[in-house]
């Protein structure tokens, strides 16, 4: 019964915090349309995720997120480096194109994601098969290096995550 009320419990939860942050007020009034908003949108929502499972291993999630959080640090002083220092003729920039292992829609999100995030490539297109991912990489010398260190960095750790 609660489940076919609230079919996805975090994304009521979710709601309910964002519209509290939102009104930024702590009424009564204000938590109990919170609370509507967070029973109905997910209810209006459920056909919309037909075959939505979680994930296989959610203890892996705070380790990529750590993992991820440090890359984009990392980059950031990469791509300060490069823009204060490099001269712009010694760029060497690279369409990559990222054969994915990944089938679930979730997962290639959060590696496009990812790699959007992180500071010098961003992931412009998926094929229209969803088997491959390209990725744009402002300076890749060995852009052999960066097609590895998505697929070993990235895409495994989220199929361990997802699949």
């Amino acid at each position: 019964m609660i489940r076919r009320l609230i079919p996805h419990p975090w994304l009521s939860v979710t709601l309910v915090l964002v519209w509290m942050l939102l009104v930024n007020r702590w009424a009564v009034g204000s938590l109990v349309f919170g609370a509507i908003i967070g029973v109905v949108v997910p209810l209006i929502t459920a056909p919309y995720w037909p075959g939505a499972s979680g994930y296989s291993k959610p203890q892996r999630i705070p380790a990529y997120l750590a993992i991820v959080i440090w890359d984009i640090a990392k980059a950031n002083f990469t791509v300060a480096r490069i823009v204060l220092f490099m001269p712009r003729r010694a760029l060497q920039p690279a369409w990559i194109a990222v054969p994915l292992d990944l089938r679930r829609p979730e997962a290639i999100t959060a590696l496009a994601a990812t790699i959007t995030l992180t500071p010098g490539t961003v992931s412009c297109d998926l094929s229209e098969d969803g088997r491959a991912l390209l990725v744009h990489a402002m300076h890749a010398p060995d852009p052999e290096a960066v097609l590895d260190e998505i697929k070993t960095r990235y895409e495994a750790r989220l199929k361990e995550i997802f699949e």
